[in-house]
This record gives C-alpha cells, structure tokens and sequence, in this order.
C-alpha cells in the first residue's frame, strides 16, 4: 500500500507491507522485532507492550464500535438490551450458540471482558471458539444463525451477504480504539524508525484523518478520527 507522507522535507511515495492478522498476533510479531510497527485495537495490551519496552510513540488514530449481532428471531430475547453484559448473560441463559473468534484478537479480548463483566465462567456446547478471523467467523454465524460480536467496520463490509441483524449497540463498553504504535528502536535497531514514525505522524496529520472520516463502503462511515489534529 503506497502513500505520501506530506509536511517533510522530501516526501516519500513508500510501499507498506501489510501482514493481516489479530492484535494478539500482530502485538506478538512486533515484540519480536519482526515489523516495524503495528496497528492494534487491544488498548489493555497495547499499554503493556509499550510499558514492557516493546513500543514507543503510541498514537490512539481511529475508532469505530463493536456490535452484537445475531438472528432475527432473536431466541435469546436480547434486542434493544442497553447493556453488552446483561445481553450475554442472556445468551449464556438461554443457551443459544454463540460464535467466537476465540483467536487471542483485539475483538476476542473485548469479548472475553465482557463475559467476565456478566459473571459468565462457564461455557457449554453453546459457545463455539473457531481460532479464525472476523470475516470467517461471520460466515460461521450466519450459517447456524449464532450470536457474534463484530467491529462495526467489518460487519459493514460483509452485511449484504449476511442474515444476521444487529440486535445490541450503543453501550459505552462496545467502543473500539484503534493505535499505532512504533516497534522500540532501542530494542531493535534493524527497524526502520525513521518511516515508521513519519507514517506514525502521518495517520495523525490533517490528511490522514480527513481520509479515516472519508472512507465509506456503500455511503456507510466505517471509522471515525480521533487524532487531535491541531497539535
């Protein structure tokens, strides 16, 4: 993915090699020295890898929300519930499958918090961990018409080809941060520090916000800016 970093000396048309993966596994990759820097929607996590060393420069760029989504006929009786927790405690009552990514993502730990928020510890033959990213485990949810948690950006991307109806929105504890952060040249010298912080800055700067406020898949917002861009 090319881009154009403006404001510098010499602006630079730099290809970024993207490796697709959760946070788990990117924030692991990074750790590693194996990358030059991450985008990440784990803040729990991410604040730990900054603090063990790992990181500098984390910059919190974009969000968006998680959504529950689920059938319409709704066996669980959880649409319009105000709160995430009570929704999945309903879930877990009525013993309605449940898809998770069970993948160690950042979308996989907001899940997991909220089943400990809803005092949930027990999971039975209901509650299904497939290991696979987002766009697969809707597959998977859609097919045996489950309950899911999804990044709103995602769902959007997928929603013609889906049944499934979003049953719970809105709570304060479904808002989903993304950030990048720069691997820690200090503990890796081989990274390329330099771009890393130029695109750093970059996704933070008047144009790479304007672009995140911009993008949108058949006229629906998918992120939204939260850079304050006039620093």
């Amino acid at each position: 993915m090319p881009y154009l970093l403006p404001n510098f000396e010499k602006p630079c048309n730099c290809k970024v090699d993207l490796i697709a993966v959760g946070s788990g596994q990117a924030l692991k990759l990074a750790s590693n020295g194996d990358v030059d820097m991450v985008l990440a929607h784990d803040p729990q996590a991410e604040e730990k890898f900054v603090k063990d060393g790992f990181g500098i420069n984390r910059k919190t760029f974009m969000m968006n929300d998680f959504v529950l989504l689920g059938p319409l006929s709704d066996p669980a009786r959880i649409k319009g519930t105000k709160s995430a927790a009570q929704a999945f405690a309903k879930i877990q009552k009525s013993g309605s499958t449940f898809i998770s990514r069970g993948d160690n993502s950042g979308t996989h730990q907001k899940e997991k918090s909220i089943w400990s928020k809803a005092g949930v510890r027990t999971f039975g033959s209901w509650y299904m961990e497939i290991g696979q990213g987002m766009g697969a485990a809707l597959t998977m949810a859609d097919e045996k018409q489950a309950y899911i948690i999804s990044d709103r950006a995602t769902y959007l991307q997928r929603i013609e080809r889906l049944k499934l109806a979003v049953l719970v929105e809105g709570d304060p504890e479904l808002l989903n941060y993304y950030s990048a952060i720069q691997v820690n040249p200090s503990r890796y010298p081989t990274v390329n520090a330099t771009l890393s912080r130029q695109l750093t800055d970059w996704l933070c700067s008047t144009e790479g916000q304007k672009l995140i406020n911009n993008y949108q898949i058949s006229g629906r917002q998918l992120f939204k800016s939260t850079c304050d861009i006039r620093k």
